[in-house]
């Protein structure tokens, strides 16, 4: 049963320096929408790959209820190897949410090559479970409690504020 469905909003349009090249926009079409679905255990913020790389995206999701997010994704190896845990921890931690993470890993057409590392994030940050480069199922034990108890540990939801652009001041050297 289909009860929800989510269509990445940011485009993976990139050249990366060891000469990969993608362009997602080529053959797709970005999604406008954000998606939390009512689950029985809580509220579930859908997101795909790239899609990790923009924090306001996650935040929304969390503003609208979401107690978990989702980030299935086909990262590089590169771009796995220096960014994949950290910014699924990020998105955790800004959130107060359970991120969980499955991840395409090996060898593709092409000679393409994907990071894997399948991960579960707690709320506080602390990876539960990581696959590594292995093909299979990871699980670990999900306390739906500890998403409120590190939200009122660190109430960053409840402190969050509207704001208006940045103003741009010049410095007066600037000018010269």
């Amino acid at each position: 049963m289909i009860v929800a469905r989510y269509d990445k909003i940011h485009m993976f349009d990139i050249d990366l320096p060891s000469g990969e090249s993608y362009r997602e926009s080529n053959a797709y079409r970005p999604g406008d929408s954000t998606v939390v679905v009512e689950m029985p255990w809580g509220r579930l913020g859908m997101s795909v790959c790239y899609d990790v790389r923009f924090p306001y995206l996650y935040r929304a999701l969390a503003q609208s209820g979401a107690d978990f997010l989702t980030a299935p994704s086909v990262f590089t190896v590169p771009t796995g190897n220096a960014h994949w845990h950290v910014l699924l921890r990020a998105r955790a931690i800004e959130n107060g949410c359970f991120v969980f993470a499955p991840a395409q890993s090996g060898e593709h057409a092409a000679g393409r090559r994907s990071y894997g590392h399948s991960l579960i994030v707690d709320p506080w940050g602390e990876v539960l479970a990581d696959a590594g480069e292995d093909v299979g199922v990871v699980s670990a034990r999900i306390e739906v409690a500890r998403i409120a108890e590190v939200r009122n540990m660190v109430p960053s939801l409840q402190h969050d504020r509207r704001f208006t652009e940045p103003k741009l001041v010049a410095h007066p050297l600037a000018a010269e």
